[in-house]
């Protein structure tokens, strides 16, 4: 039995399945079905749990290369949710790009987990290293 780190199966199996340079997108809640990827949704009420909860969860798990987010994700929250998305990243080089780009990425992602965030564009995309 698992004691410690994530406890979710479905999570723990995609995030195994991840190579060199493959990604995975934690998304809000208001993220499109993408049927050709696999999908584990783990919204359970408003903001339960947030994209930065489940990033939190991760990062002790997973090498991140670079993480890939919106450039409307800057431009419609305050400094501080800016701020403190970049505090989460640390050291992992942040990328912002137009929404429109950001989406074309995610059909070549290995899977998706779906959060309850209600943080406008606060999705993102976890580029192994």
């Amino acid at each position: 039995m698992i004691r410690t780190g994530i406890l979710n199966p479905a999570v723990l199996s995609l995030l195994a399945r991840v190579r060199h340079t493959n990604t995975v997108v934690v998304a809000d809640r208001g993220f499109p079905l993408w049927p050709q990827i696999e999908t584990v949704d783990l919204s359970l009420v408003d903001d339960v749990p947030t994209v930065r909860q489940v990033l939190d969860a991760i990062l002790p798990q997973y090498v991140i290369g670079r993480i890939f987010a919106e450039e409307e994700f800057r431009q419609v929250n305050s400094p501080s949710v800016v701020e403190a998305l970049r505090d989460h990243t640390g050291a992992i080089p942040l990328v912002f790009e137009p929404h429109v780009e950001f989406k074309r990425r995610v059909p070549h992602a290995i899977g998706l987990i779906r959060t309850g965030d209600s943080t406008p564009y606060a999705n993102l995309i976890l580029e192994s290293a």
